[in-house]
């Protein structure tokens, strides 16, 4: 039988001592990283035995980095599986990194200025869906003042300082949903587009990139003014109601935003979903359901477990080389009703 790998064997082939590996292994005194590092190299070569707690030892003496995470209300599916995700990602993650995820039930431009800082004193960094606001951008400037960098999250965000950003290319989103719908509209006609609220960059540029390719490539489709619903629910209902009611020559819709129970509601009960094309943002368990039904003919939606996984790795790979913030673009999925 093959002879089991000994502290010595471990410690000639990382060409250190015997007490160092000692020292490492029962956390005594530190050790420098370069060396532990090389330690840990050598152990995984050897197979050393005690390979689980060396590598637990090490992740121990560096470092926790602190990432605070503000998301939109609890009682929103999408929502809370971004915060799941980002505790998978969290303990999935090679480096030592805490998440802290809390949820803003007032979204008013008051509530996330507290909010964010708040979370600021908390985390070494900080990334928040949130709307464009002069309250928000003022403490975004208020935390770099402390040398604590904001990121948006999902919506790009704007602040003298720089800042941040993990999400789509969000006007890559509004073309891809010009084309599907303008690929299968038979007739020419209105469009009616639904957003959540203006002040959401993301939902901007899904407006402005999905009207830069019906200018080009529709030219016989109508696009409309567009309705807000300001993620609530019942007042997507009612919007998209009064505009069915109206439009009767209504051949599509892009859900550009937030509302989307609400939305889905009134276009089911109109029952005109069949003779109307509709595209909309994430898969959730109303917008799955949408598909399946034929309420739905295309969702473009957020990868949430990649989002998660690359808003921590890009929050933390600035911290620990003091970089300033930076921007990461991610692909968007595509969702119909034969691959959910």
């Amino acid at each position: 039988m093959a002879r089991r790998p000994t502290i010595q064997d471990l410690a000639e082939k990382a060409g250190v001592s015997v007490s160092t590996i000692d020292r490492i292994l029962n956390g005594r005194d530190k050790v420098r990283s370069k060396t532990a590092e090389r330690v840990l190299a050598a152990a995984e070569d050897l197979g050393f035995y005690a390979l689980p707690a060396l590598r637990q030892r090490l992740k121990l003496d560096r470092p926790i980095v602190r990432l605070g995470f503000l998301l939109q209300q609890s009682h929103r599916t999408f929502y809370r599986s971004i915060a799941e995700a980002l505790h998978q990602a969290a303990a999935a993650t090679p480096e030592p990194v805490e998440v802290i995820v809390q949820h803003m039930d007032d979204l008013s431009p008051s509530a996330v200025f507290d909010h964010i800082l708040r979370m600021g004193e908390r985390a070494n960094a900080v990334a928040v869906v949130s709307a464009e606001h002069p309250r928000v951008s003022g403490a975004i400037e208020a935390l770099a003042g402390r040398g604590v960098p904001t990121y948006g999250l999902i919506s790009e965000l704007t602040a003298s300082c720089g800042t941040g950003y993990v999400g789509l290319d969000n006007w890559r989103v509004g073309r891809t949903a010009g084309w599907a719908i303008a690929g299968r509209c038979r007739r020419p006609g209105l469009v009616g587009i639904v957003v959540g609220n203006h002040r959401y960059r993301c939902q901007e540029l899904n407006e402005s990139g999905f009207r830069s390719y019906c200018r080009e490539h529709a030219p016989d489709l109508t696009l409309l003014e567009p309705i807000q619903t300001f993620e609530d629910r019942s007042v997507a209902r009612e919007v998209v109601e009064q505009l069915l009611r109206s439009e009767p020559d209504l051949v599509a819709l892009y859900f550009a935003g937030g509302g989307m129970p609400g939305a889905l509601e009134a276009l089911r009960a109109s029952g005109r979903s069949a003779s109307i094309v509709t595209v909309g943002n994430d898969l959730t368990e109303h917008t799955r359901m949408g598909l399946i039904d034929g309420v739905l003919g295309m969702i473009l939606a957020h990868p949430v477990q990649r989002l998660a996984a690359e808003a921590i790795s890009q929050m933390q790979g600035d911290f620990t080389s003091n970089a300033a913030p930076g921007k990461r673009l991610m692909s968007f999925d595509i969702f119909g009703p034969e691959n959910i």
